[in-house]
């Protein structure tokens, strides 16, 4: 095999985490992304479960394991194990409750203090299947993404609506990213490391991405 073929095939592996508060809807968006499936009667998660989900960038296999632990006050004593070493991250909030809303900017600052190595972040609003009930408006959501420099999407894990695009999004952008910018840092690459994430060169490609920021329900 030459080096060439050898390159193509290097696996990349993401550590992304779902974060934001009960109810949202964080597992059945994993559940839905990861097996094609909904649960209508999906109870709290209790700890921390994770999926890994493989989708092929430019000919080279990328690998996403995508974490996610309940919003509940009283897991959070997980929270330094679940952001370490997280590299993307999606910030889910319920379209229909708009405290879930407020709580975003709270999450933000708990991904910042436990994760220095985030590179893509995703604010998403989830249930827009509930539009007819709708207390965050498109625009509120846009603004706030914009404010915190995030990519912004609606989704509804029920109908499958720009749920796979969301996390496709994320991994593009954590794969577009990570080469140019993590793997200058030792101490960056051995973070990750130990914390099961995996990097390798991803050249000095610039993104073929060519995507809106915002995207969200009709």
């Amino acid at each position: 095999m030459d080096s060439s073929d050898e390159e193509s095939d290097q696996e990349y592996l993401f550590k992304v985490v779902i974060i934001g508060d009960s109810a949202v809807g964080k597992s059945n968006l994993l559940t839905r992304y990861a097996k094609n499936e909904f649960n209508m009667h999906s109870k709290s998660t209790i700890g921390v479960e994770f999926q890994t989900q493989t989708m092929e960038i430019d000919g080279k296999e990328v690998k996403a394991q995508i974490w996610d632990t309940a919003g509940q006050e009283r897991f959070r004593a997980v929270t330094s194990a679940y952001y370490r070493g997280a590299v993307g991250a999606l910030v889910v909030y319920d379209i229909s409750r708009s405290t879930t809303f407020e709580s975003v900017t709270r999450w933000l600052e708990e991904l910042k203090t436990h994760s220095d190595t985030t590179v893509a972040r995703m604010l998403v609003g989830n249930k827009c299947d509930l539009n007819n009930i709708r207390a965050v408006s498109i625009e509120d959501g846009k603004n706030l993404a914009e404010k915190e420099g995030l990519f912004f999407m609606e989704t509804s894990a029920l109908d499958s609506t720009n749920v796979k695009t969301a996390f496709e999004m994320v991994i593009r952008e954590i794969y577009n990213n990570v080469g140019r910018k993590a793997l200058n840092s030792d101490s960056y690459k051995a973070e990750l490391s130990v914390n099961r994430v995996t990097l390798t060169n991803a050249g000095d490609d610039e993104s073929k991405q060519n995507q809106s920021k915002y995207s969200c329900c009709s």
